[in-house]
C-alpha cells in the first residue's frame, strides 16, 4: 500500500512540476541568478535582518528584483536573526513589545516592496523557545497574508527527538534542531523549506554535506509526523565542504571546516593532485590527501549528487526543493535540470 501511495504522489509531483527555490547571498549568487533565472521558480535573497527590537533592515539588489519580475520568478526574501544570534531572537519571541514591532515590520516589508512572500530564516534558538516560535509564526501568518505575501520558514531538520548522549549531539539538538514543531508550522505556513544539508559542518568531524541516508531519514521522520508532502520543499546542497588543519592564538590548533563552491573544490583537488571517489552509499564524491603529513578532507556536491538527491522530491511527491547556495553549485547542474523537466511556474 505504501508503495502505491508513494507512486501516486510521485506521479502527481511530475504532473504539476517541481518548484525550485534557490537562495542568494552575495555577488556570485546574483550573477548566477541573472544567468539561470529561466530555470528557477523562486529566488530567496538572504538580505533582511530582524534585530532584538523586531526592527527589520536590509534591501534586495535591484538587479534581482528586475530579473525576477521579467522572468516570472517569485521573489521571497529571507528574514533572519543577524548572525543567528540566540539572545536577539529569544527577545523577539518572548517580549510583547518586540514581538508587536516585528509583526508590524513584517507586514510593512510586504506592503512596501510587493514581495511574493517572506521566508523566516531564524536559527540557533533554544528548544525552550519552541512553543514561542510556533505562536509567533501563527501571528505572523495573519499579518503577512493580509499584506499580500505568503509566509514560509527554513527549518533545520532532524531524524529523531532523542538528543543523544554525546555533548555535540545534545548541543546541536537543543540549540539548532529541536526548536521546530514541524507539524504545527506546516499547518500554519504556506510551506517549509526543510534544510537537509549541513549534516556535517565546520564544527563537526569531516563527512558528507548531505549524505543520502541522512537526508532520507530526516525526510521520513517529518513525513511520519503528518506533515503533508505538498508543504515540504526539500533542502538540497549546492555547496561543498573542505576540512583542513589551522592554528590561531585564540583557538589553538584545530581541524577547521569551510563551505566552498564546487569549482573551488575542484581547484583544491587539482592542486593536491588528487581524485575524488564516488561514495555509493552517501551519493556524493569525496577525497582526502596528505599535506605536510596531515590529511585534508573534501566532500563535493556535484551534478550527479544533486540529481540523485532531487529524486527524493519526486519519489515522495514533495512540492519541490530549496537550494543553498546559488552560485556554489556544479555548473553541470543546469543542463541536467533542463533535461528532466521544465521550470515550474504557478
Amino acid at each position: 500500500m505504501l508503495r502505491l501511495v508513494l507512486a501516486a504522489l510521485a506521479a502527481a509531483a511530475q504532473g504539476r512540476g517541481i518548484e525550485s527555490l534557490w537562495y542568494v547571498r552575495g555577488e556570485e549568487s546574483i550573477q548566477a541568478f541573472l544567468a539561470h533565472a529561466d530555470q528557477i521558480s523562486i529566488v530567496s535573497p538572504q538580505v533582511f535582518a530582524m534585530d532584538s527590537n523586531g526592527i527589520i533592515t536590509g534591501s534586495v539588489d535591484p538587479r534581482v528584483i528586475s530579473t525576477a519580475r521579467a522572468k516570472g520568478v517569485k521573489l521571497i526574501p529571507l528574514v533572519m536573526n543577524p548572525g543567528f544570534d540566540q539572545p536577539s531572537i529569544h527577545r523577539v519571541l518572548n517580549d510583547p513589545d518586540a514581538r508587536a514591532t516585528a509583526l508590524r515590520s513584517l507586514a510593512e516589508l510586504c506592503r512596501v516592496n510587493r514581495f511574493d512572500g517572506i521566508q523566516f530564516d531564524f536559527e540557533n534558538f533554544h528548544v525552550n523557545d519552541r512553543d514561542a516560535f510556533t505562536a509567533f509564526t501563527r501571528m505572523a501568518v495573519d499579518s503577512v497574508h493580509r499584506a499580500g505575501c505568503s509566509l514560509s520558514a527554513a527549518v533545520v531538520p532532524r531524524m529523531t527527538d532523542d538528543p543523544g548522549a554525546n555533548s555535540y549531539d545534545r548541543w546541536i539538538h537543543d540549540n539548532w534542531r529541536a526548536g521546530f514543531d514541524y507539524k504545527a508550522l506546516a499547518e500554519t505556513l504556506d510551506f517549509i523549506s526543510y534544510m537537509t544539508y549541513a549534516q556535517h559542518t565546520g564544527g563537526s568531524s569531516p563527512g558528507p554535506v548531505a549524505g543520502y541516508p541522512w537526508m532520507q531519514a530526516c525526510l521520513e521522520y517529518v513525513l511520519a509526523l503528518g506533515v503533508p508532502p505538498g508543504k515540504i520543499s526539500l533542502g538540497l546542497a549546492g555547496y561543498s565542504d573542505w576540512w583542513y588543519p589551522s592554528y590561531n592564538e585564540r583557538e589553538g590548533a584545530r581541524l577547521r571546516g569551510s563551505d566552498i563552491s564546487y569549482t573551488r573544490g575542484l581547484e583544491l583537488l587539482a592542486a593536491a593532485g588528487g581524485t575524488a571517489t564516488w561514495d555509493s552509499v552517501q551519493l556524493a564524491p569525496f577525497a582526502m590527501w596528505e599535506s605536510q603529513g596531515v590529511f585534508q578532507h573534501l566532500w563535493l556536491e556535484d551534478a550527479r549528487a544533486f540529481m540523485a538527491k532531487r529524486e527524493l522530491v519526486i519519489r515522495h511527491g514533495l512540492r519541490g526543493y530549496s537550494v543553498w547556495l546559488l552560485g556554489s553549485e556544479d555548473p553541470a547542474v543546469w543542463p541536467a535540470l533542463r533535461k528532466v523537466s521544465p521550470t515550474y511556474r504557478e
